[in-house]
């Protein structure tokens, strides 16, 4: 028996990275029993005759887990975020960044097409990266020929295992065939008439970059909608959190509360308004949502 970590899913058979080899395997059917999927990024335990036949035999706890791409124990995302065409906006940024610190995953943010700005509004942007900074994320700003950032961003995969999320239309695919050229993969401008992305279904598997492992997948888009009360949204802003210990009330939500230390910061320009605005507008959406409740079939 050896360990190892599911590099690939393929109709039933799943391809197992372990010391440097690949390793082709099925899943015992008690996995199906249980109603078990075995989900690429799994750290698994096998057993294998030779490279070509094997059996997964065990799946070891996920440190997370995703739906759309299906996908498990991921160490960080790389937020594919447009400034232009579509425009950039706050709020889009953070619910996604919101839905990565759910799922326990680090944000990498990363700006496209700022070959398109003048002078003045890349200005702005270096407001914008200023915010997120502060805020305790890695963002990396492109100007001119974005080679230099390229390198910058292939040199975090070093060991990790990495998932791009992002938008229709911010330039995912574009990014990935700069980083890896041989993926070539059909990009969102060429194809955006013939766009059917929330219904295509495809193989999940990683590539190896950089002695790390990205998933080439198009993105995952799971920020609509987040499960948790409106008094959690508050822990998923981590420059909130970081000084949340010095608000007057314990369990200062930082909405009308006296002597909150959030809303003096931010009345004190020491915290951004944008995304103050965006966790005010989000809370009052939680607190405002009715349970669904699943209709049996």
């Amino acid at each position: 028996m050896a360990e190892g970590k599911i590099f690939q899913s393929l109709s039933g058979f799943y391809d197992i990275i372990s010391g440097g080899k690949i390793y082709r395997t099925r899943a015992r059917g008690n996995f199906r029993k249980r109603r078990i999927t075995p989900l690429v990024g799994d750290n698994v335990e096998f057993e294998s005759s030779s490279m070509d036949e094997g059996y997964l035999l065990k799946i070891f706890d996920r440190r997370n887990s995703l739906v759309r791409p299906p996908i498990a124990n991921i160490d960080q995302s790389v937020v594919v975020t447009s400034v232009v065409k579509p425009d950039f906006s706050f709020n889009l940024l953070d619910r996604q960044l919101i839905a990565l610190e759910i799922n326990k995953i680090k944000p990498i943010i990363y700006f496209t097409k700022t070959d398109l700005l003048n002078d003045e509004q890349f200005e702005y942007f270096y407001h914008v990266k200023d915010i997120y900074e502060n805020a305790g994320y890695k963002v990396i700003l492109p100007h001119g020929d974005d080679d230099e950032a390229v390198s910058e961003l292939k040199a975090l995969f070093k060991n990790k295992e990495t998932v791009f999320m992002g938008q229709t239309g911010a330039g995912k695919s574009t990014l990935l065939n700069k980083i890896s050229p041989e993926l070539n993969l059909a990009t969102g401008e060429i194809s955006s008439a013939l766009n059917r992305g929330k219904h295509t279904t495809r193989k999940v598997n990683f590539i190896q970059i950089n002695s790390g492992l990205v998933a080439d997948t198009p993105g995952f888009s799971s920020y609509e909608a987040f499960d948790i009360q409106s008094n959690e949204l508050r822990d998923y802003f981590p420059e909130f959190k970081a000084n949340a210990g010095m608000c007057k009330f314990r369990g200062c939500v930082h909405i009308n509360e006296p002597k909150c230390e959030i809303k003096r910061m931010v009345d004190n320009d020491e915290l951004s308004h944008e995304r103050y605005h965006d966790y005010v507008q989000l809370y009052e959406l939680l607190k405002n949502k009715k349970p669904i409740y699943n209709k049996k079939k």
